[in-house]
């Protein structure tokens, strides 16, 4: 049963249920974007965010035990959307490897985008409402979104992009 969004705190929780919905569907699909890229560097860098993700969705975890609180199923449909036109760059036939590797980087990049939104909006609520450890926990994986953004741009700009400029 939804919860009653009648303070800061029901909404704080509210958006960690999104938040741990999106990094689920995250968790499902990147081994399959770690499978369609050619770049062996962008194969481990979607393997190393899966090891994260997976740390990131065991973190909000955590909070919602301290808070006694159920993590109730939620789909989170900005992930849904984000993660579908990823799914149709998987499934592009008429790319060259390297254009298909940009496209690959560019839907990863902007789930990590939706991810620092989202990290940072909670991250700020943990903090208004003096939950500490949350503000903590919350913002180490905010961190590691801007790390892994940074890296997605470091690998597109090291060659990707160039090959994609000539179409290898």
């Amino acid at each position: 049963m939804a919860r009653k969004l009648d303070s800061l705190e029901s909404l704080y929780l509210e958006q960690l249920k999104d938040l741990y919905s999106a990094e689920n569907q995250l968790i499902e699909a990147l081994p399959k974007m770690a499978e369609a890229a050619h770049s062996p560097d962008l194969q481990r860098g979607f393997t190393q965010h899966l090891e994260q993700t997976h740390k990131q969705a065991k973190r909000i975890e955590q909070i919602f035990n301290r808070h006694k609180e159920s993590l109730d199923s939620k789909k989170c449909k900005g992930m849904e959307g984000l993660i579908k036109e990823g799914e149709e760059m998987i499934k592009e036939k008429n790319a060259t490897p390297s254009v298909q590797d940009a496209g690959l980087i560019a839907a990863a990049q902007r789930v990590e985008h939706y991810e620092i939104s989202g990290y940072g909006t909670v991250h700020r609520f943990a903090e208004m409402l003096g939950f500490q450890e949350d503000a903590r926990l919350l913002k180490q994986s905010l961190d590691e979104e801007y790390a892994t953004d940074e890296k997605l741009t470091e690998i597109a700009e090291k060659h990707i992009n160039e090959e994609a400029i000539v179409g290898t």
